[in-house]
């Protein structure tokens, strides 16, 4: 089978050097053969996010090392077979995959889809107009230790994850690292959550979601401590608790799910949750600046929907 020819937005991440190595270096014991090979990557960098710009030089240099051809602009990947979206400041997220919906090829887009539910949402209006396939996640939902707990969210009244959870003062709080720990609460709940509450403090954060059937999905992030991600779920049978397991990659974990996904546009997490993701980190952002008021997903939710509808009726975007 011809491999597949793979661009990558974005050199700001530790995450591309690792998708060099599973996808150029057959030498490496990462590497995963007969899927493809990241031809070309486009370096990206985002000016009002201290942790992409002072990155994009090192992992440039990096991919280039390993045989990758850096281009100037996105439209000079228009050959490419599928894409990775790995650029860093979720706030790029909609104009690079505006740039990338009109080659109609799958496109992967790490963490988070966005930093707010009305960017999501375009994002995922902009793959339905082009029939793009997209797939999104934090690679922590496939990690060893944490993944595959239980089989069926209906045994599960309560799931807390917890995890780091650092608030960068030129990042939007949760997006960050928050992402990470509610990707991990979802794989197990999914759809439904209604509410979120955030609880904040010095040293740590708690998100508290209220599902509609009753459930509840908890979140604690910790700023100093302990750096693993886990989760605890509670089920009629007792408590099942997992901890990541730091010696397995989760990166390589993630890429064992994308073969699929880039060859055939069958992605392995709907839309929807992606977006109620998004919704639940918006609500709880939302919660931490209003004095930990709860904030219902309705509130923002419905009112993006309305103007989407509003959009389609008139015409104009």
């Amino acid at each position: 089978m011809e491999l597949l020819k793979l661009g990558v937005i974005g050199l700001d991440i530790s995450h591309v050097e690792t998708f060099a190595r599973i996808f150029n270096c057959p030498g490496d014991p990462l590497h995963m053969p007969g899927v493809g090979r990241i031809v070309k990557a486009f370096p990206g960098g985002s000016e009002s996010f201290s942790d992409s710009w002072t990155r994009v030089d090192r992992f440039t240099r990096i991919m280039r090392q390993c045989g990758t051809e850096i281009v100037e602009r996105i439209a000079d990947m228009a050959d490419m077979d599928a894409f990775l979206l790995t650029s860093s400041d979720g706030d790029r997220h909609l104009r690079q995959f505006r740039e990338l919906a009109p080659f109609g090829k799958p496109v992967f887009i790490g963490k988070p889809l966005a930093c707010s539910f009305e960017d999501a949402r375009k994002i995922i209006r902009l793959a339905e107009e082009y029939a793009v396939p997209v797939m999104t996640c934090s690679s922590i939902r496939y990690a060893a230790g944490v993944c595959g707990l239980c089989t069926g969210s209906s045994e599960i009244s309560a799931a807390e994850a917890f995890g780091p959870m650092p608030l960068p003062e030129d990042y939007r709080d949760y997006f960050w690292y928050g992402i990470h720990s509610a990707e991990l609460l979802y794989s197990y709940l999914g759809r439904g959550c209604i509410s979120v509450q955030s609880i904040h403090s010095g040293d740590f954060d708690i998100l508290i979601g209220c599902w509609q059937d009753g459930r509840q999905g908890i979140v604690c992030g910790n700023r100093t401590g302990a750096a693993d991600f886990g989760i605890r779920l509670t089920t009629a049978q007792g408590h099942l608790t997992g901890l990541q397991d730091r010696r397995v990659s989760h990166i390589g974990e993630l890429s064992r799910r994308l073969p699929e996904f880039l060859r055939n546009g069958i992605s392995a997490i709907d839309s929807r949750e992606s977006l109620e993701i998004t919704a639940f980190l918006e609500a709880a952002s939302r919660s931490l600046h209003d004095g930990g008021r709860t904030v219902y997903l309705s509130e923002f939710t419905e009112k993006c929907e309305n103007t989407a509808g509003r959009k389609e009726k008139t015409g104009k975007c």
